[in-house]
């Protein structure tokens, strides 16, 4: 129930973003979603594409530094507290979130959230067994 992400490492400077999405279109990648961290000096663009091993390859042919890992997509309750619910299921089982952000949809009830998870295998358990539902890659692609 894992879903992959890849993470570019780019420079911070103008264009470079653009250089990546050019690349992903050429190449016909869907983004499905995205997180963007920098620094002074560099950046991490995480992504969730709908062809994953695509992404990589054409990016690493480019000159870019590409990362592939897991992470957990999670369908929280769209409503005020859904998300602390999941949190404090991870606090409680001292499960640490390294870093999440939102997978964008166009409607339902619940919203998407993907979260990289120290310990991705009791992360899952421990979901399905409070209710949660896990998303997988498959299904998540195709939202």
């Amino acid at each position: 129930m894992k879903v992959e992400q890849i993470s570019v490492f780019l420079e911070n400077k103008s264009g470079r973003l653009s250089e990546v999405t050019a690349i992903l279109a050429e190449s016909e990648v869907n983004i499905r979603a995205l997180a963007l961290a920098d620094t002074s000096d560099f950046g991490v663009l995480r992504l969730i594409v709908d062809d994953t091993e695509n992404a990589r390859k054409a990016l690493k042919n480019n000159g870019f530094t590409v990362g592939k890992t897991n992470v957990i997509a999670v369908e929280v309750p769209d409503q005020p507290g859904g998300l602390h619910h999941i949190l404090t299921l991870f606090y409680k089982a001292d499960i640490n979130v390294e870093y999440m952000y939102a997978f964008v949809r166009s409607s339902g009830d619940n919203a998407v959230m993907i979260f990289r998870i120290e310990k991705e295998e009791e992360a899952i358990r421990l979901l399905e067994k409070n209710g949660v539902s896990v998303i997988d890659g498959q299904r998540l692609y195709s939202i």
